[in-house]
């Protein structure tokens, strides 16, 4: 994203138009580099975001909701003592750099002031500084007071711009004639790496647009001309970068800050929706772990009682030599009587104990493997009945679409204890049902659950009649076709299979789904959400391809 001072130039002439004699009702901050500030500008009340975040930094204006923390930091509550209620004056960059300076008007019973906001846009080293005569009264972030610190940035210190790049500064039109007096090879890497206050898609956009003439005064009236067309380019449904200027395919926006609004929440929601989906993931992935872990446990256990039925024929083969045997004996060679061949079995033998005692011995030893097998043989079965289910999440949550899908799932692993409740969830114990995935197709409704719980209530709250469908042999969302007592045609089947198939663990293939009516779809008593049996069924082709652009309706 262009953050450079070219754009944040043109940033600040729109919000000094908005702004200038807008008066600060409110300041709140709801994340630790996020500040908001309400302001009335005597038309309307708007919400400035200013954000330091390395990766979503900008000034701008926003419509967004969030929440509060119940105790304001430490910023907050020194903007609050020194800035409540103040007149803005002014909004413009600090020379040419990505510094935007808000100025404020601050009255007092004690006092009368200029104060300035100064909101630095530079990545990483991101910052917000409230200054007073040149002094700062606090920083969102400071630096350590040491050697090794090129800017103090601490309450008290005089407040100094960051030092100046070895670049030629485009306002200054003889110096950048005396830069661009040189210029070779790649223009756009040129004028990126020697003048200042240009991110490379700037340089690039400023080389494109250059035909020849005088460079250095082309430079200097692309970087200061009013002329403004903001934009957002997108692909594939997610956003790539935001521009002062229109950009072939983007999407257009009437203000800047419209712009870069639109590019960070879609920017934030995605990184939210994918940090979800791999804490999820992760959660299923160490239950996975521990449960394969323990059938190795168990398999193991089985293969050291594997020999039950030798260890009980060898007891029986002492019991009837009892006669031929005596106590010292540290083996004997018997005559196995259950081989048609007559063959001969090596016994080992405690020479501490006599016969009998070594036969109960072996009759012992068998009853112990023998309980161990039986009892291993159900913990076998539950084990490998909960690492199915647990494989049938990992689709679920790879085929999430939006945050819906994902507090779905969420939901179901807290109900399974694969991970905690959230703090909202434990504060609030009413919460509306996330809504199934709904769609259109013709005059029929298609439903399709978004976790293994859902796809339980969906079958459940679903009439006898419906369409129920389910990817054949692999893990998928269950789909359902409101039939209301008409019949399904074909093409409303073929779509619905496609649903079927975009919610499975296909990975975007075609593949075979049964379809049956509700009624003949059954739940076996005490099994995982999400599993059922079902008959009367007949198979048909999902093509995902066929709900790829079906966007889902509120049922």
């Amino acid at each position: 994203m262009p953050q450079d001072a070219f754009t944040l130039r043109l940033n600040a002439l729109e919000l000094h138009r908005t702004l200038t004699g807008g008066r600060v009702n409110k300041i709140n901050q709801p994340a630790r580099e996020e500040v908001s500030v309400l302001i009335y500008t005597g038309k309307r009340t708007v919400k400035l975001s200013l954000n330091a975040n390395a990766s979503d930094c900008g000034v701008y204006f926003s419509e967004e909701e969030s929440e509060n923390p119940l105790v304001a930091p430490n910023f907050c509550m020194l903007l609050r003592k020194y800035i409540q209620g103040a007149l803005i004056t002014g909004v413009e960059t600090a020379g040419f750099e990505r510094i935007l300076a808000i100025r404020l008007h601050c009255v007092s019973d004690f006092q009368e002031c200029e104060r300035i906001l100064y909101a630095e846009v530079m990545g990483k080293y991101s910052n917000l500084l409230l200054v007073e005569q040149g002094v700062i009264l606090g920083a969102l972030k400071t630096t350590a007071a040491d050697e090794q610190c090129k800017r103090l940035i601490l309450p008290g210190a005089k407040y100094v711009l960051p030092a100046r790049q070895d670049k030629a500064d485009p306002s200054d039109l003889t110096a950048l004639r005396a830069c661009l007096a040189g210029a070779e090879g790649d223009l756009a890497h040129f004028l990126f790496t020697r003048v200042a206050g240009l991110a490379p898609c700037t340089a690039e956009d400023i080389a494109k647009s250059f035909t020849g003439g005088d460079l250095a005064a082309h430079v200097h009236d692309y970087i200061f001309s009013d002329e403004i067309s903001p934009c957002v380019t997108e692909k594939n449904g997610n956003v790539c970068d935001f521009f002062a200027r229109m950009h072939a395919g983007a999407r257009p926006f009437a203000t800047l800050s419209e712009a870069q609004a639109y590019f960070y929440r879609k920017k934030r929601r995605k990184a939210a929706l994918e940090g979800m989906r791999r804490r999820l993931l992760s959660a299923v992935a160490q239950a996975k772990k521990k449960q394969e872990k323990r059938l190795a446990q168990i398999a193991e256990k089985q293969r050291s009682a594997a020999d039950a039925e030798t260890v009980r024929l060898k007891g029986e083969l002492l019991t009837a030599n009892l006669y031929a045997l005596s106590r010292g004996m540290t083996s004997c060679e018997l005559v196995n009587y259950y081989d048609e061949e007559g063959r001969t079995v090596k016994i080992a033998l405690d020479a501490q104990l006599t016969p009998s005692q070594n036969a109960q011995a072996y009759f012992r030893r068998y009853q112990k493997q023998k309980r161990t097998l039986e009892a291993l043989a159900p913990q076998e079965q539950e084990t490998r009945r909960e690492l199915a289910y647990l494989e049938s999440l990992t689709p679920l949550l790879t085929a999430a679409e939006d945050m819906d899908d994902l507090r779905a799932a969420e939901e179901e692993l807290t109900g399974e204890g694969l991970v905690k409740a959230p703090q909202e969830a434990r504060r609030k114990k009413a919460k509306a049902e996330i809504p199934f995935r709904t769609y259109r197709a013709g005059d029929f409704t298609v439903c399709a659950g978004r976790s293994n719980v859902q796809n339980d209530r969906l079958v459940r709250m679903s009439a006898p009649d419906d369409v129920w469908l389910h990817a054949r042999g692999l893990h998928s969302a269950h789909v359902v076709i409101r039939a209301q007592g008409k019949k399904v045609p074909r093409d409303v089947l073929a779509f619905a299979a496609g649903v079927c198939a975009k919610f499975s663990e296909a990975g975007g293939g075609k593949i075979p789904v049964d379809c049956c009516p509700v009624k003949n779809v059954r739940k076996p008593k005490g099994s995982k959400a999400g599993f059922v049996t079902y008959t009367g069924f007949e198979t048909v082709l999902g093509d995902p391809a066929l709900a790829e652009s079906a966007a889902p309706v509120s049922e």
